[in-house]
């Protein structure tokens, strides 16, 4: 097992190697520069021109790339355009954020579709399996950002329950017990709006196993011994059809630094997902490459996590 751990894990380093050639082309290929925000009419073209060359922009692709991976690797991801600030430093800051709101919407999405899923394949055609059914494919059609909206609107600003945007009130001193509700708080409407939208997949996943366990040959050896259905359910048909949730759980865990565009964005939440949209609109080079190659890393280590989660608690599989 821990050769194979290592064999992937040599494995991904031509495979980021190559999505770093691929993220640089594609980001030089955007149209204008970092530059380009500052035209105006009183602008100077020479100031602009020398600008570009101080940051290395009119060197070839070849050696801006060559210079790019290499501070890189020792660590130094440049500096910021549009925030003046060095980009390992500002990402660092806005994956914090991000991590603490997909760790709550984890929590609650996982505690909203597990129970709705077991309910459903357990009670299957009944009353409660066509509204969680109905549930789910409501979650499923709606797109995040209307769902976000509506939530803003209707929790936000008509019931005035929850904080419409940022991620902590300003005028909180930091260190104190009111800094950590004032930033537990600013999480609850967009970890629940995110979490209500995830749920669909484990539901469905869930019951179709429990449908499918139901008809087994060892629930009908533990049935015909005389075990009761409560726990031929928890001891049995749960414990397996828990496994493909399992299956995607390394994804999950990498998912937690990724952020959610639409979420982040809408909510005004300064998290990672709000960061890379920024970065776009603002041409900032530096930031792209970085959080691209980041999403991309995460990626490939969730697939190597899922793996060995699986072996882990499926003892019939092993990565070999």
């Amino acid at each position: 097992m821990w050769k194979t751990i290592i064999r992937r894990i040599i494995i991904m380093i031509p495979q980021l190697f190559l999505l770093s050639i691929l993220v640089f082309i594609l980001a030089k290929f955007m149209p204008g520069d970092p530059f380009t925000g500052l035209i105006t009419p009183q602008t100077d073209p020479n100031r602009l021109e020398e600008l570009r060359e101080e940051a290395g922009l009119n060197d070839p692709l070849h050696i801006q790339y060559i210079r790019w991976i290499s501070n890189a690797i020792k660590g130094d991801l440049g500096s910021s355009y549009t925030y003046q600030r060095d980009v390992g430093d500002l990402i660092g800051e806005r994956a914090l954020n991000t991590f603490w709101l997909s760790f709550l919407s984890v929590i609650l999405l996982y505690a909203i579709a597990i129970p709705l899923g077991i309910l459903a394949g357990r009670y299957q055609n009944s009353r409660i399996d066509k509204t969680i059914i109905l549930y789910s494919f409501v979650t499923y059609a709606i797109p995040t950002f209307v769902l976000a909206l509506l939530f803003l609107y209707l929790f936000g600003y008509t019931l005035d329950w929850f904080p419409t945007s940022g991620s902590v009130d300003i005028e909180q001193e930091e260190g104190t017990i009111e800094f950590f509700w004032s930033k537990f708080y600013h999480l609850i409407l967009p970890a629940i709006t995110y979490a209500l939208l995830g749920t669909t997949g484990i539901i469905q996943y869930l019951r179709s196993e429990i449908i499918d366990a139901k008809s087994m040959d060892y629930v009908r050896t533990a049935r015909s011994k005389g075990i009761p259905m409560r726990k031929v359910y928890s001891k049995h048909i749960f414990r397996n059809s828990l496994l493909p949730i399992a299956a995607f759980f390394g994804f999950t865990i990498t998912g937690l630094l990724g952020g959610s565009i639409f979420i982040e964005t809408i909510f005004g939440y300064p998290g990672m997902g709000q960061l890379f949209i920024s970065s776009i609109t603002s041409r900032d080079y530096s930031v792209i490459t970085a959080l691209v190659m980041l999403y991309g890393f995460l990626t490939l280590l969730g697939s190597l996590l899922s793996d060995i989660i699986m072996s882990i608690v499926d003892p019939r599989i092993r990565i070999e």
